[in-house]
């Protein structure tokens, strides 16, 4: 028995190992091909890797473009829209679940339902409520119709549900408000939540592409997303250039998912649910 379950755990770390070289090709060979010029990609020769590796796709990025705006664009978008997001979801979620109101049920359904609805519906509604607002070309169109996540809520109010109600009692007795409640009790205890929850918003907002394209023409507004499409030409594609910008926008959400990986994979094992 013990053999057999070393050669099984000996396959599954092979399967394992295989999936994982499958899933990271591709950002390999995006890395690889940003070392190499145009003409060696178009061309198709020296294989795998770059026969002279050179930086000159990463130089046209940074030096003859304004990469660095965009790349604060999408950086401030994100983070508001990420630091709003966990604060409205935290706080709706302690609602729902430790607050009793006259229909709280059927409130906590009509968000649910939101769920359900593809962004494609709701996108020129939208779009004519942001314009009406004037914020067309504007940080706050990208921002304002993402500061609230129904799954967050959700997320939120499932976790909060497994605090203790005689801990929150306590604290009230102590003499601790709603707001210190959520900021010394309840917050500490979903932060593997709030992690999970604040990096899949991160990377949404990042990687958003859809929205920014319909709301944003002026160059200097655009976010990072946007910047490959600036990059493709008319008759021709650098496609070194679009690797090493590829990269660039990758690598943020990178960082900041080693940060928080810890926290990111104790909040997707400890779902919360009853």
């Amino acid at each position: 028995m013990q053999r057999r379950s070393v050669w099984l755990d000996g396959v599954i770390i092979a399967v394992i190992s295989v999936l994982a070289c499958i899933m990271l090709m591709p950002y390999v060979w995006m890395v690889l091909s940003s070392l190499k010029s145009n003409m060696e990609i178009v061309a198709g020769s020296g294989g795998f890797f770059p026969q002279h590796p050179s930086l000159d796709g990463y130089r046209t990025v940074l030096q003859d473009t304004p990469f660095m705006r965009w790349l604060l664009n999408s950086a401030v978008t994100s983070v508001v829209i990420t630091a709003v997001t966990l604060f409205t979801s935290a706080l709706s979620g302690y609602i729902f679940a430790k607050h009793q109101f006259r229909g709280k049920k059927l409130l906590f359904i009509l968000i649910l339902a939101t769920m359900m609805i593809p962004f494609q519906v709701i996108m020129i509604p939208t779009y004519l409520i942001t314009a009406k607002l004037g914020l067309i070309n504007h940080l706050f169109a990208i921002i304002l119709p993402n500061l609230v996540s129904s799954y967050g809520v959700f997320l939120a109010k499932q976790f909060i549900e497994e605090i203790p109600q005689d801990l929150l009692d306590a604290a009230r007795i102590d003499g601790a408000g709603e707001f210190k409640l959520m900021l010394r009790i309840i917050a500490p205890l979903i932060l593997p939540m709030l992690s999970a929850l604040g990096i899949f918003t991160f990377m949404n907002s990042w990687n958003n592409y859809l929205w920014p394209l319909i709301v944003l023409n002026d160059t200097s507004k655009m976010t990072v997303p946007l910047a490959l499409v600036y990059f493709n030409g008319t008759h021709m594609v650098n496609y070194n250039v679009v690797m090493s910008a590829a990269v660039l926008i990758t690598t943020p959400v990178i960082i900041v998912f080693l940060i928080f990986q810890k926290q990111f994979i104790k909040g997707l094992t400890m779902t919360g649910m009853k």
